[in-house]
């Protein structure tokens, strides 16, 4: 495990958000730790890591939930992946499941050397694309102690192939990601497209997608939105499924119906064998759950509950 840059003194630390510096894997890495309005120098505090969607940095749905979980007790750290935000990293943009799941392995590294956390009190919560990355790093890693998956993308291959147009869909990414690679290779450059785009249909996201194109909800300046095309290999070839049966701590997935891609969500569910819950709330889309109050506090109070027995 890595040693962290920075772990602030417990005199330091002050109730709110507290930047914070680790590494990952020798990249620097910024994070945004929240602790409650209550607390002093000398507490001990369960704590929580939190990751948002693909693409995403801590200023978006990761630090909203981690800020309610500090509101509810939590010591809850946000942070921006490699290759995001404040984090370092080359190239930018780049979305990689696997060195995601090792930057949370660094950031459970990082809270164990926090003063104000109780290190055998570590638990994890994931929105969207991240709760395979978490997924991944709570079956390697017993310290994590307990899991919440939110409107959680759990895909394998057969549902990436319904997802990106068939067999011809894929493969005309994995092209466009051999291209991008070799016009790397060249010196050319790091080629980048929209990560949402309501008019480009190469961007990683295609669509009317509210939240990441509203300036009042998750299109913030700290957002930048493009996507690596290189980043499509890793992603496609990417499956969470096999950390399902690996998990061995109690498990909380949130979801509904009108979210993305349920029955991912309900496979992987389906092969946990450790203890588990899953709540379904009607008629929430997938992101309400990034921002919408009524959503996120019924996701934070099943949350809230869940690390309360499991922590």
């Amino acid at each position: 495990m890595n040693t962290p840059v920075h772990a602030a003194p417990s005199s330091e630390l002050r109730p709110g958000p507290n930047r914070v510096h680790f590494t990952s894997e020798g990249v620097p890495m910024v994070g945004d730790l929240y602790l409650p309005a209550g607390y002093r120098a000398g507490d001990k505090l369960p704590a929580v890591v939190v990751t948002g969607s693909w693409t995403t940095v801590k200023e978006q749905m990761a630090g909203a939930y981690a800020r309610r979980l500090a509101e509810q007790g939590y010591a809850a750290l946000a942070f921006d992946f490699r290759f995001f935000g404040e984090s370092g990293g080359e190239p930018r943009q780049l979305e990689s499941p696997a060195a995601k799941t090792r930057d949370i392995l660094s950031a459970v590294t990082f809270l164990e050397s926090v003063p104000a956390v109780h290190r055998g009190r570590i638990g994890a919560l994931a929105v969207c694309a991240s709760a395979g990355y978490m997924a991944d790093a709570v079956a390697q890693d017993r310290r994590l102690r307990a899991y919440v998956a939110v409107a959680p993308w759990l895909h394998d291959a057969e549902l990436v192939e319904a997802i990106y147009g068939g067999e011809a869909g894929v493969q005309r990414r994995l092209q466009a990601t051999d291209e991008a690679e070799a016009q790397a290779r060249r010196g050319e450059g790091v080629r980048y497209v929209p990560a949402v785009s309501t008019t480009d249909a190469s961007a990683a996201m295609f669509g009317q997608l509210d939240y990441y194109l509203n300036p009042r909800r998750g299109a913030i300046p700290a957002w930048d939105n493009r996507f690596a095309v290189q980043s499509w290999r890793e992603w496609l070839i990417y499956s969470p499924m096999p950390s399902a049966a690996r998990i061995r701590v109690p498990v909380l997935l949130v979801h509904s119906e009108q979210a993305a891609v349920p029955a991912g969500a309900r496979k992987w569910f389906g092969q946990v064998s450790a203890p588990k819950k899953m709540l379904w709330l009607d008629g929430a889309t997938q992101f309400d759950f990034y921002d919408q109050p009524a959503q996120m506090e019924a996701a934070i109070r099943a949350a809230v509950a869940h690390f309360a027995a499991s922590l």
